[in-house]
């Protein structure tokens, strides 16, 4: 073997070492981390959350090479089980993410969810007395966490913040008001932007009050439970158990001041609080489908508010519905926009 070939084997070894394992799987593995932030809550949900990591297929190959992080938030009903590929589901993350890595529309990064199901199937990524304080677990001691347990850009140009539904929710609130933590976020279908709505709202109400006990809470339908969530969420009460909640209806008669609090947690009343902070992400994108209603209609006015204030953003109304399109919008939309938005290399010092 001459010594011209020894060195230019020696240049192909090194860079098949350094880039992306193009045509391989990454891999799972799901965790425990403790919430300090969720102890005592008073639905009694551990504080020891379930956490799925997804790993770039080169992770434990490329020793010395560190990722950007996106972390993914679930919707109402789901948990990172369902959404990271070990129950079945209608989305496979881990393998949309490897089928975005095989057709090299993005770079390897590492994506977490956490597990958000609760005693009310939902957190809603809010900080609560009922649930835990979601928010601050999710933007201080998730992150700590897996900063300090992976191989991470440590910094926010390399953090990225998305969710669907639920999860779309969270990362609006969570995004907006942490542009020191995460530098790009994207809102999948985000429920939940507008304040509550007599009219549209007041006919799931009586079902919602109706549940007066835990076991109860299983057995009601969708929209009435995800009320009973979001009380659970903005408008809790330690004065009574064993829901702990108010609702913005009571006896018949729509709560103003209970709605008032809800109002007071929804991002389309709240964002103008949070302009600066929105002009300071490097990238933000929402879409929703035009069947996804009223989700299409609010994450318009959502534009607007930007449009009016100058944030710069990326708005998408698609044919689709709430679920039939989202696995194709994160391979094809949502994973190249963090490709785009996230610094993949180490800050200088």
């Amino acid at each position: 073997m001459t010594r011209v070939f020894k060195i230019a084997l020696c240049l192909i070894l090194s860079a098949a070492a350094i880039a992306p394992a193009w045509g391989q799987a990454g891999s799972v593995e799901r965790v425990k981390v403790h919430g300090k932030l969720l102890e005592g809550n008073l639905s009694g949900d551990p504080p020891d959350r379930g956490v799925t990591v997804y790993l770039p297929p080169d992770y434990r190959s490329a020793k010395n090479k560190r990722y950007p992080v996106l972390y993914m938030l679930h919707g109402y009903t789901d948990n990172d089980k369902k959404w990271m590929g070990t129950v079945k589901h209608w989305i496979n993350l881990p393998a949309v993410i490897d089928k975005t890595l095989m057709g090299k529309k993005s770079g390897e990064m590492i994506v977490v969810m956490p597990d958000g199901f609760t005693r009310y199937h939902g957190s809603m990524y809010s900080n609560s007395l009922v649930t835990g304080d979601w928010e601050d677990f999710i933007a201080y001691e998730l992150v700590a966490y897996v900063d300090e347990h992976y191989r991470t850009l440590r910094s926010a140009a390399s953090r990225g913040l998305a969710g669907h539904s639920m999860g779309g929710y969270g990362a609006m609130r969570i995004g907006m008001k942490h542009p020191e933590i995460f530098a790009a976020v994207y809102l999948l279908s985000p429920c939940c932007l507008a304040a509550p709505d007599p009219e549209r709202d007041a006919g799931f109400m009586p079902e919602a009050a109706a549940v007066t006990t835990v076991s109860q809470i299983e057995k009601a339908e969708f929209r009435p439970r995800i009320m009973l969530a979001s009380a659970a969420a903005w408008s809790p009460n330690p004065a009574k158990p064993p829901l702990y909640i108010d609702l913005p209806w009571k006896d018949g008669q729509w709560q103003a001041d209970i709605a008032a609090k809800w109002a007071a947690n929804a991002p389309l009343e709240t964002i103008d609080q949070y302009v600066t902070n929105l002009k300071r992400l490097k990238g933000f994108a929402f879409d929703a489908g035009d069947k996804d209603q009223p989700i299409a209609k609010n994450i318009g006015r959502l534009n607007e508010a930007l449009n009016a204030s100058s944030v710069p953003h990326l708005f998408v109304i698609y044919e689709g519905d709430h679920l039939n399109r989202i696995a194709e919008r994160i391979e094809t939309e949502v994973l190249p926009f963090f490709n785009k938005n996230l610094s993949f290399a180490a800050a200088r010092r």
